[in-house]
């Protein structure tokens, strides 16, 4: 063991007070977005279970004699250890584009909720402990973005969610499995090295977006109970100069926003729920959209000239050219979602089937929305996710504004707005049951949520 390494930096604070914190250390807000974040990503993982990706994954974590741990969403019993079950929930939740984000471009919900539920029912953990568990994760998950710098990462083409996940699914294990400071600062190590996803995902829209947020969960568990074991990590996974992941990942990083205001300012208050099912940098364009066709009328003339001005990071994740292709390619367009909104007048799973991907009149209006880049949008994002879209009406340009989307803290969605989305997707989800437990967690038994 190297007894020279230093006592102090921001990853041994970090560890310090994951394994410090406890449920009277949070905010009442604090607790509030953390029960909303259980019953949002639990709902997206119930309806993500019967999705292909969730089932292909399921089909190979079963693949091998497992001991039952811990419950996949959609079942009945606990059939998988904990760290599979955690991956293939988490890809249940991230199955569809209806997870939470944050606007440090990563999902913390799909990672850290599976992870720290599938924890705490083999632990047999009570309510206040997964809530406190959970605020770690999204924590630390959140500020290990930040201090990358979310747009330099994002322009190197990092998908975030899988780069920054295992930071916040080891916090959320080390913390319901009292690690102490010592395991922690491993587990986070341990994690931190497991940490990639790639956004190559976009050439074809295939699986592996999905499978980022799972895997994530999945490396988070395997950190927080190999350090358990004794298992070391790297205690300066962050800041380290060969090979820590602030130089690694971004050209653009600072070390700042993992301690700022540690303990006192909770980043976790400004997570997002979504209430359309696309990619959450579209969220400002769906809202505009709606705007205009509410303005200027229905039906929506496909041949009326529409345009949009887009920030640059924007302009590389969701300005491609619109193909019918995969759901994913299309929840990832911004050209398809605003023709989707102007059309149909909701942009949720329906409008991601197959015949809707294809269909002649969305095609030929998400191919002619004209896209242009803003500096203006360029300052905003991504603090604001801000956005504008135009449309000609009798030779005058009709323009809508967004500078914050539905379901952002500045535009918020309660838990009503989770249940009715729900609802309204699939009314065979038990949204009223998972509802009923995830928002009075406190007082119910982590089986209880299953």
């Amino acid at each position: 063991m190297n007894n020279s390494r230093p006592l102090s930096g921001p990853t041994r604070e970090l560890a310090g007070w994951i394994a410090r914190l406890r449920y009277q250390d949070l905010p009442q807000r604090t607790r509030e977005v953390a029960r909303l974040a259980i019953l949002d990503t639990i709902g997206c993982g119930v309806y993500g279970y019967a999705t292909p990706w969730a089932k292909t994954l399921l089909k190979w974590a079963q693949s091998v004699v497992v001991r039952g741990e811990a419950t996949v969403w959609g079942e009945a019993a606990p059939s998988l250890r904990v760290a599979d079950a955690s991956l293939v929930n988490g890809t249940s939740s991230h199955a569809f584009e209806l997870d939470d984000y944050h606007n440090s471009k990563l999902h913390a919900g799909a990672v850290v909720v599976p992870a720290a539920v599938a924890m705490a029912e083999k632990l047999g953990s009570d309510g206040e402990r997964l809530v406190t568990a959970i605020a770690a994760g999204y924590e630390v998950m959140i500020r290990s973005s930040l201090a990358l710098n979310p747009s330099a990462a994002r322009l190197r083409g990092w998908h975030l969610t899988g780069v920054c996940g295992p930071f916040g699914a080891a916090a959320a294990c080390a913390s319901l499995m009292a690690l102490n400071e010592e395991q922690t600062a491993w587990a986070l190590g341990l994690a931190g090295t497991q940490g990639a996803g790639l956004w190559a995902f976009n050439a074809d829209g295939t699986m592996s977006k999905r499978f980022h947020a799972g895997k994530a969960a999945h490396s988070g568990v395997i950190a927080a109970e190999l350090a358990a074991l004794g298992f070391t990590g790297p205690t300066q996974i962050y800041e380290f100069h060969d090979g820590g992941v602030l130089k690694a990942f971004s050209d653009a990083s600072d070390p700042a926003p993992l301690t700022a205001g540690l303990g006192a300012v909770y980043q976790l208050d400004t997570n997002r729920i979504k209430p359309y099912s696309c990619c959450g940098s579209t969220h400002s364009y769906v809202d505009a959209a709606f705007e205009l066709r509410r303005r200027l009328g229905t039906p929506w003339d496909v041949k009326r000239r529409v345009r949009a001005g887009m920030a640059k990071v924007v302009d590389v994740q969701c300005g491609f050219p619109y193909l019918p292709g995969t759901a994913l390619n299309a929840q990832m367009s911004l050209r398809y979602c605003v023709a989707a909104a102007l059309l149909e007048g909701q942009v949720l799973p329906p409008q991601f089937s197959d015949a809707k991907l294809s269909d002649p009149a969305l095609t030929e209006l998400a191919q002619r929305i004209e896209l242009e880049h803003d500096p203006q949008l360029d300052q905003l994002y991504p603090a604001r996710f801000a956005a504008w879209v135009a449309a000609e009406d009798k030779g005058q340009w009709v323009r809508v504004d967004v500078l914050d989307p539905l379901g952002s803290d500045a535009n918020p969605v309660g838990a009503e707005g989770i249940i009715e989305k729900f609802r309204g997707i699939n009314p065979q989800l038990p949204v009223d049951e998972i509802a009923e437990t995830a928002l009075d967690t406190e007082r119910h038994s982590v089986k209880e949520l299953l």
